[in-house]
């Protein structure tokens, strides 16, 4: 049943390429999801590059980090029929509904302040953060729904021209594929209209994500039900 995630993870993974779409474009040149980024970011800032924000890649990489500890922390030692505990899925839902919330507030008040845009990078990493975490338990390879790049080493190292089986292909070309899509879609939207449509869609995607995850733990939990019956 791990296999039914895939899609729904996917959707996942294109939800993080929009956020970081709009992170990256319209909060100032910092990355949400993509803490690879944001460290080397760090680095050229702390290096004298001129007009690199560190103090937001710093607050988007420490919260990222506390959204996956707080996540892990909720969710250790669950066990159930379901790949994914309740609790993980507690904190897609979570996720989704801040993301909204943040996107209706920028709707709203308009483009954010400096000290806001701080506030909103640290909850849109917090909600990534946590969104890796709680989907480590469903243990589907090369799908963490927030980086791929060892995705592409898998790719590429167990494909048929490196010798290898070839298999998993259509899943990690998948994930590569949907992160850049997501991050096309919003960079669209975030500069032909705005970073607050574009966020509102990646919510969406965000949303979408985790409802079809809970539809595929339903449907695990009914089974086990069932067998137990």
């Amino acid at each position: 049943m791990t296999k039914s995630y895939e899609v729904p993870l996917l959707v996942l993974t294109a939800a993080t390429g929009a956020v970081d779409g709009v992170s990256y474009l319209a909060l100032d040149r910092v990355f949400t999801g993509n803490m690879t980024g944001n460290v080397l970011f760090i680095g050229f800032g702390l290096a004298g590059v001129s007009g690199l924000p560190v103090l937001n890649n710093l607050v988007a990489l420490l919260t990222f980090m506390l959204g996956a500890v707080l996540a892990a922390r909720l969710t250790r030692g669950a066990s159930g029929p379901a790949a994914l505990p309740a609790a993980g899925l507690a904190i897609l839902v979570g996720g989704s509904v801040l993301s909204l919330a943040l996107a209706g507030f920028w709707l709203a008040t308009g483009p954010p302040a400096h000290g806001v845009m701080l506030a909103v990078t640290g909850l849109l990493a917090l909600v990534l953060g946590a969104q890796a975490a709680a989907v480590k338990h469903i243990g589907i390879r090369d799908l963490s729904t927030v980086v791929v790049t060892m995705t592409m080493v898998n790719l590429s190292t167990d494909s048929r021209a490196a010798g290898g089986p070839g298999t998993a292909w259509l899943r990690r070309f998948g994930a590569i594929t949907t992160m850049g899509l997501g991050a096309f879609v919003s960079a669209v939207l975030t500069l032909r209209v705005n970073g607050a449509v574009a966020l509102v869609v990646a919510g969406a995607l965000l949303t979408l994500g985790t409802a079809l995850i809970a539809v595929v733990r339903h449907r695990e939990v009914a089974a086990a039900a069932a067998a137990d019956a």
